[in-house]
């Protein structure tokens, strides 16, 4: 069995094939050029690279938020156009899990944070200890100071990883000191390769959807959702 693995919910774009041998392929690529222009010929090349065709493929994961709304968007156009064409099965995948998947095994909590602008992070809070980090705080966009209060309550160790950790980092320091921990830079972008081997769990347990299902996890409403609400519904 193989998944194509798509991740465009950061500045970063990544794509990677997983099968039952592993890894096969994966490209990574933060540069300035939109999502839009880089997925088509990453998923080109990891094809090519793990010399397998479409025709190999179970299913398509894609990261499912939360993220940038547009990256999102792109990700998913793209993966529920390339799964129709293809007559594949797809699977959302939470870019939180996307980010603590390669710790598992740490042993310590893990929280992403992914920056989310207006003074919040994406957040949520894993148990890392099994072969899957266990989620025990459910995604959310928060204050940092109310995130570290309410890690605060575990009284352990805390991994953090994400493109939240530069702007925050001071902050996470002041408020958990010792029990603050951070991964390295190399572990704080999503993934295509998590996001494939999350995948290939889906689809090896048959949980895999059609493409007309699949919706993005925002968490928050979009700047244009709120100015739109905002007119329409309170009179602004």
């Amino acid at each position: 069995m193989y998944v194509l693995g798509i991740e465009s919910a950061t500045p970063v774009a990544s794509v990677a094939v997983a099968g039952d041998e592993g890894i096969l392929a994966e490209r990574m690529v933060l540069n300035k050029r939109t999502h839009s222009v880089n997925l088509l010929p990453m998923i080109k090349a990891v094809l090519e690279d793990s010399e397998i065709d479409r025709h190999s493929l179970a299913g398509i994961a894609v990261s499912g938020g939360p993220g940038s709304f547009t990256g999102l968007r792109i990700g998913m156009s793209t993966a529920k156009a390339l799964a129709q064409v293809w007559d594949l099965p797809v699977a959302g995948i939470s870019t939180l899990e996307t980010l603590a998947y390669p710790l598992a095994g740490h042993g310590s909590l893990v929280c992403p944070v992914l920056n989310a602008r207006k003074n919040e992070v994406y957040t949520a809070v894993y148990n890392s200890a099994g072969p899957v980090p266990a989620r025990l705080a459910s995604p959310r966009a928060a204050r940092v100071e109310e995130l570290i209060k309410c890690l605060l309550s575990y009284e352990m160790p805390v991994t953090f990883l994400g493109d939240g950790v530069p702007v925050y980092a001071t902050l996470i320091k002041s408020g958990l000191g010792q029990l603050a921990l951070f991964a390295p830079q190399a572990a704080s972008f999503p993934r295509g390769a998590a996001v494939a081997e999350l995948g290939l769990k889906v689809f090896r347990e048959g949980r895999g959807i059609s493409p007309l299902r699949l919706q993005p996890e925002y968490i928050r409403p979009s700047e244009a959702e709120v100015v739109w609400l905002k007119k329409h519904c309170t009179g602004g």
